[in-house]
């Protein structure tokens, strides 16, 4: 080649995802938009109207705003909610920390049956929801056949009513969303405990340190980001649930576990209520909103 001249090297044509990140994450754009931002737009805009199941013509109104928010059960929707979401959160927190740090240990020292306990807490969570409430129905039971009177009743103890008081009722619905959700917060903190160094805890070890210490300065700290986000991803599931509730309680006894979800559905599939159901969905909606904004500047 004679001197002066630049010598041209063909480039290789192909996709770069750095140079164009856009048109990977397209389709997936188009899938979010389709499934779940569309439909959250028409429930907000039907929470305008006084839709009905059985009128075929709505108008555009503030009436179901004003009957939701103005409606005497609302407050008591409002604390069967908050019971039934914060007990979940708490209980299938530390419950799952608690199986975690167990199967932690057990798989470090080798024991056997760690395997069997790991399966066993999963297939919890794989059950439908509607299954585990007819399970718990049973469980909770006031007639021969509950198991947990069953059980008190052998011990020389009274029945206790778990369903049809209104004080109890709340409580036993949160304990069979426990018992379902545990296993999730034990998969994601389990894997938490993976990702800690050992070397943290045979320094710890070295300085002196007891378990106790350990676990307070070292195990929660690190889990710290893990356990943010298992408290959002377990507070949106609970606020969500209501295919355990319905067939448990019904919502019942009166309102005292009917809580926001099956609210919703009542308003909706009983009621043909579409406008006050949409404003219900709304408000969920935006306390998901606000919990998850919460959270995410914590983990900031």
């Amino acid at each position: 080649m004679a001197a002066g001249t630049h010598q041209i090297v063909p480039r290789r044509r192909g996709w770069v995802f750095d140079e164009a990140p856009a048109i990977w994450l397209a389709p997936l754009g188009v899938l979010l938009a389709a499934f779940y931002l569309w439909p959250a737009l028409q429930v907000v805009r039907t929470s305008f109207t006084d839709a009905n199941l059985m009128e075929p013509t709505a108008r555009t109104t503030l009436d179901s705003y004003r009957d939701v928010l103005f409606y005497s059960g609302l407050n008591e929707i409002g604390k069967a909610t908050l019971v039934f979401v914060g007990g979940s959160v708490v209980g299938q927190l530390s419950f799952g920390l608690l199986i975690a740090l167990a199967l932690d240990a057990g798989a470090k020292r080798k024991l056997p049956g760690v395997t069997f306990v790991r399966v066993a807490v999963l297939a919890t969570w794989i059950i439908p929801g509607v299954a585990s409430g007819i399970t718990w129905q049973l469980i909770f039971s006031e007639s021969r056949v509950g198991f947990l009177n069953g059980v008190l009743n052998a011990a020389g103890m009274r029945s206790i009513a778990w369903l049809s008081d209104p004080d109890i009722a709340i409580w036993s619905a949160t304990l069979a969303n426990i018992w379902r959700g545990t296993a999730l917060s034990m998969i994601l903190l389990y894997a938490g405990l993976q990702l800690i160094p050992g070397s943290l805890y045979e320094a710890a070890a070295i300085d002196g340190a007891g378990r106790f210490q350990a676990f307070r300065y070292i195990t929660l700290p690190q889990l710290k980001p893990i356990l943010l986000i298992n408290v959002i991803l377990v507070t949106i599931f609970s606020l969500n649930t209501f295919d355990l509730v319905l067939p448990l309680t019904g919502g019942g006894p009166g309102r005292s576990t009917e809580v926001l979800a099956l609210a919703v559905y009542n308003t909706v599939f009983h009621d043909f209520n579409l406008g006050e159901g949409s404003v219900l969905a709304v408000m969920m909606l935006l306390i998901g909103l606000g919990m998850t904004a919460g959270y995410a500047r914590l983990l900031r």
